[in-house]
């Protein structure tokens, strides 16, 4: 037997232990998968920073490209980083600096690029050797405190260099900037945040642990954009958003109307809503004028027709006047003047991305290490933790400086007070060192030191000097002693320091929040009665009006009448696939009836495959009975089976071999519900015993069948009853049943009903 055949592979190095080969590949891809979660994609709450872009800060703070350096080309950066402290492509490297440079992406840039970085609209940066870069006075927020003993140093990749953890950030950089990236099984989108009011928020949180959800959101209402914008999500969907850390905000461009010569105005768009750019709307607005056929698709469809011929009626001319005065500068005309502004301004943002939903999902790893989706106040309590900690190694830092400096200068007073003696004992010594230390008692630290001393040190105003110093440093000894001692006294000096780097760093807020309806593009339809004229083979066309014979409606060869559907000209039509997907068409876009109409699928993205079994039109209050012939179903409204998108939605689970019912549209006054099997059984329940459901799905068994029995079709009645109509006594004949007339068929849901036992043969129902 083989390797192969054995599923063992033999790893000589352990000793002829074997390994199956499904554990080796769990385990390499479980390796991989963290080394991407810690490696790459996300961010630390301790300081926001992936593992390149603190590289890349470490290595040019080591190069000493601080704020006020001159300086360097960009090529001597990444090759500093990439030889020292990360081993992988230096486009990569590049490309994650060039984003730490570019203003209209960080909130608050960390590198400072002379040159071309590039742009909005998606230009590439100039290569490495063209562009230069030194460090903005922003990045000292999580460079300074570096050689304080804040945070653990670990070696390089190949044992050479030291390289931070860490970076001991003074300020939660990760929501300040945000990040974004795709791991292996978990993404984030972290959106960049205004500093003074994150800054507001951990003063808060350190005043007041219990601080309330509603309080916290008061001090954070919302994230910032680099870019600016408007925010327009509801406070209560801003705070579930922050609550459970998954969620999207709405945001939109930021406009104004400028009024010209002779009545005439144009509309200015000066910021746009993050991930938007000045080229991607022009596009857009192209592709509405100018659309091109969908794949699979002879035609235009009707909403690509309503849209062109909606911007060509508005808009006259776009143009970006975007430059050095102005950042973002789009300039739309009307074609008239008269033009609602309103309805203007709503269909640029329906059709564009001036208006879009930007995602949030605040994953990071956290100080234990792991990778997690965080709440925003577990975010900032974490970070405050992690804040703690850096200020107490700082402070005790500083305290072993200080005491080492103490334990020195003390031995220089000895010296000082006996310097004839130190000077002999120094003299006759064969081993000075020894010799001090054993006859004034001087540690091996004190010892060196004294035999270091220059002759000039030992004047008397150098003694003073080292008097007045030993004093300072015993007063800044206690001090630090006092806050190490004394958790209030930190937590006092940690507010002290965030405020005061908010107020050096901190900048109003860019991204305005207010409340607004999302813009839908809506065309005026005139409400007036309509009957939607449906054929066999899927055609669709409309005709004012109700009442219309059906036999004068005519179809292609091979076609011809599948249903007649009476509505009105502002409802929707909904769609059944075999496969219980369901799709929508507005009634107000299907063609008139003087030609054959065009086919549902060029009006929607009907599934490969598959095929249109039935259709609907109505209100959104409709409610309808969904099912299949195997017996299952459940009640839904005619809102729930709408939808916006061109593709559908699936509704109604279909298993195989099973197949659906045209719905059934239930009146106000309907309480029971009559089923007929194919082999003549019949079964009446109560409508409220049948299961609602807004979202879909299979539903619950409404009549027990045996196969091969099906439910053929079905009918809803109320206090009327039903009407019965077959042959008697070989005449056409019809009968109104009332439920005490059908009491025997009358049962609770799953039953299997009995056997219909009806004067009338072959008898057809329908409502009263």
């Amino acid at each position: 037997m083989d390797a192969t055949q054995a599923g063992l592979f033999d790893n000589p190095g352990d000793g002829g232990e074997s390994l199956t080969l499904a554990d080796y590949a769990e385990q390499a891809y479980l390796d991989y998968a963290v080394s991407v979660v810690r490696g790459r994609a996300l961010p630390e709450v301790a300081d926001g920073q992936k593992p390149v872009q603190r590289r890349i800060l470490y290595a040019m703070d080591a190069m000493g490209l601080g704020p006020g350096a001159k300086p360097v080309k960009s090529a001597r950066v990444v090759g500093d980083v990439l030889g020292k402290y990360h081993p992988h492509g230096d486009q990569a490297a590049y490309d994650a600096m060039v984003r730490m440079a570019q203003d209209f992406t960080l909130r608050y840039p960390l590198v400072d690029g002379q040159g071309n970085f590039g742009s909005r609209d998606g230009d590439n940066a100039a290569a490495m050797r063209y562009t230069e870069a030194r460090l903005t006075p922003f990045s000292r927020i999580l460079l300074d405190e570096l050689d304080e003993g804040t945070v653990d140093f670990i070696p390089n990749y190949d044992g050479s260099q030291k390289e931070p953890q860490l970076l001991p950030a003074r300020l939660p950089v990760v929501l300040l900037n945000g990040a974004s990236g795709i791991a292996v099984g978990m993404a984030t989108e972290i959106p960049s945040h205004n500093l003074r009011e994150i800054a507001a928020a951990c003063v808060a949180l350190l005043k007041n642990p219990g601080l309330s959800d509603e309080e916290l959101l008061r001090l954070v209402p919302g994230p910032d954009f680099a870019g600016g914008g408007q925010i327009i999500s509801p406070s209560a969907d801003l705070a579930h958003v922050y609550a459970t850390g998954r969620g999207s905000v709405k945001a939109r461009a930021r406009w104004q109307f400028e009024e010209m010569a002779r009545g005439q105005w144009q509309l200015v768009v000066t910021e746009l809503p993050p991930g938007a750019s000045s080229q991607k709307i022009l596009e857009e607005i192209e592709n509405g004028i100018n659309p091109k056929t969908r794949v699979g698709k002879k035609t235009l469809t009707s909403d690509q027709q309503q849209i062109k011929a909606l911007m060509l009626s508005l808009l006259d001319t776009v143009r970006d006047e975007s430059g050095k005065q102005a950042s973002v500068r789009l300039v739309f005309e009307p074609k008239t003047s008269r033009i609602d502004r309103n309805e203007f301004i709503n269909a640029l943002l329906a059709q564009t991305s001036l208006e879009i939903s930007v995602p949030v999902n605040l994953v990071c790893i956290g100080t234990d290490a792991r990778p997690a989706q965080r709440a925003l106040r577990q975010m900032l309590v974490e970070w405050l933790g992690y804040r703690t900690v850096t200020v107490t190694r700082r402070t005790q830092h500083r305290l072993d400086k200080v005491t080492d400096r103490i334990h020195v200068l003390e031995g220089r007073m000895v010296v000082y007070l006996n310097v004839d003696e130190v000077i002999q004992t120094i003299r006759e010594s064969d081993e000075p060192r020894a010799a001090l230390m054993e006859r004034f008692q001087l540690s091996e630290r004190q010892a060196d030191d004294i035999l270091e001393m220059r002759l000039r040190q030992l004047a008397r105003l150098e003694g003073i000097k080292i008097e007045k110093e030993l004093a300072a440093q015993k007063i800044e000894q206690g001090k630090l002693q006092g806050l190490l001692a004394s958790p209030a006294s930190l937590k006092r000096l940690m507010i002290k320091e965030i405020e005061a780097d908010a107020k050096q760093y901190g900048d109003d807020r860019r991204t305005l929040i207010e409340v607004a309806e999302r813009a839908v593009l809506e065309s005026r339809v005139v409400d007036e009665p309509v009957t939607v004229i449906v054929s066999q083979k899927g055609w669709l066309r409309s005709r004012q009006g109700h009442g219309h014979d059906r036999a004068q409606f005519g179809f292609k060869a091979g076609d011809a009448l599948y249903d007649v559907i009476e509505c009105r000209s502002t409802d929707s039509l909904v769609a059944f696939s075999g496969t219980g997907r369901v799709y929508t068409v507005p009634v107000s876009g299907l063609p008139s009836s003087r030609g054959d109409g065009q086919p549902i699928t060029s009006m929607v993205d009907v599934e490969h495959g598959t095929r249109i079994v039935h259709m609907v039109a109505g209100a959104e209050s409709q409610r309808y009975v969904v099912g299949t012939q195997r017996g299952y179903g459940f009640v839904t409204t005619f809102k729930d089976l709408t939808t916006r998108q061109h593709s559908g939605k699936q509704f109604v689970s279909v298993e195989k071999g099973d197949a659906l019912l045209k719905p059934l549209a239930l009146h106000a006054d309907d309480a029971h519900l009559a089923m007929l099997s194919k082999r003549g059984r019949m079964l009446i329940v109560d409508l409220a015993e049948i299961k609602v459901l807004s979202g879909g799905g299979r539903g619950t068994i409404l009549m027990g069948l045996d196969a091969p029995d099906v439910l053929a079709r079905w009918v809803a009645f109320g206090p009327a009853g039903l009407v019965a109509s077959g042959v008697y006594r070989n005449r056409a004949t019809e009968m109104v049943l009332g439920l005490s007339e059908l009491a025997d068929y009358v049962g609770k849901r799953a039953r299997k009903g009995r056997a219909v036992a009806l004067k009338i043969k072959q008898p057809a129902f329908r409502r009263a």
